[in-house]
């Protein structure tokens, strides 16, 4: 009886390693912070305005709160998904320029605030209110943008930024946690880039019929559709796949199917 139940312990000590291998535990079993380093190569050049802000640590602490992230599916997957966002996120704050040292794509996370901050992004008919005296441009990592999406990512995060949104430049996690928030989060009709990477999301009649369909192109037609898809090929598409393609190498990982969104309309 005792053989029986010390089998029967073991078999279900083994399910559980075998359950925490497949999902990998946090980001950090696939990303190191020599790998951080080594993808982020110029983030804190003198030259950046984000140089010091962006760090490993503050990269760990707000994936852990959001543990599907960079731990879904096999290694391959979770490899690739680190690689995604890293790449979307350095587009959105790339310093670089083709001359740069070390080319174009040593230079994410340069910038934690938009350089063009005219526009308040203010849209009172989304049901979200504006404060006095606030603008909602692009800040962190993925440049979250608008009342609406301040409102819930604060919401998501219990923080108030919709009266205050600068904490999104100014706190090293918050701004982490609003990049993972964005990516983790589905807004109907548009599916979260995580299940677009994983694998998790299968496109409606209506994603076929606009050309939607799994690949890292849906990702960049998620984040900013409107402006960059259904327009055939453009220098913004083109940069975010560079960023990509030059990440998934130095991991080691291949890059999937569908890597643009030049014919995908647009989501409304």
């Amino acid at each position: 009886m005792r053989s029986f139940w010390a089998i029967a312990l073991l078999a279900s000590c083994l399910a559980v390693l075998r359950a925490s291998a497949q999902q990998g535990g946090d980001v950090s079993s696939v990303i190191s912070r020599a790998q951080f380093n080594q993808l982020l190569k110029h983030r804190n050049d003198p030259a950046c305005p984000a140089r010091g802000f962006y760090t490993y640590d503050a990269f760990l602490a707000a994936a852990r709160s959001f543990p599907g992230f960079g731990t879904t599916g096999d290694r391959d997957t979770r490899l690739r998904e680190a690689a995604a966002f890293l790449a979307q996120t350095s587009h959105e704050t790339t310093g670089g320029s083709s001359s740069a040292p070390d080319g174009p794509y040593a230079w994410g996370y340069c910038f934690v605030e938009e350089r063009d901050r005219s526009n308040d992004y203010c849209d009172r008919r989304s049901g979200w209110s504006c404060a006095p005296g606030r603008k909602y441009y692009g800040r962190g990592p993925i440049q979250i943008t608008h009342n609406y999406n301040y409102g819930l990512a604060g919401r998501a995060l219990h923080a108030d930024l919709i009266n205050d949104p600068d904490r999104v430049a100014k706190e090293q996690v918050l701004s982490f946690r609003t990049a993972f928030w964005f990516w983790m989060t589905p807004q109907p009709p548009k599916p979260s880039s995580h299940d677009v990477i994983t694998g998790r999301w299968r496109p409606s009649p209506a994603d076929s019929a606009a050309g939607r369909s799994p690949g890292y192109g849906l990702i960049t037609n998620i984040i900013n559709g409107r402006e960059e898809c259904g327009k055939g090929p453009n220098p913004a598409v083109e940069d975010r796949i560079g960023f990509y393609k030059k990440y998934s190498d130095l991991l080691k990982v291949g890059y999937g199917n569908n890597l643009d969104c030049y014919n995908q309309k647009p989501y409304a």
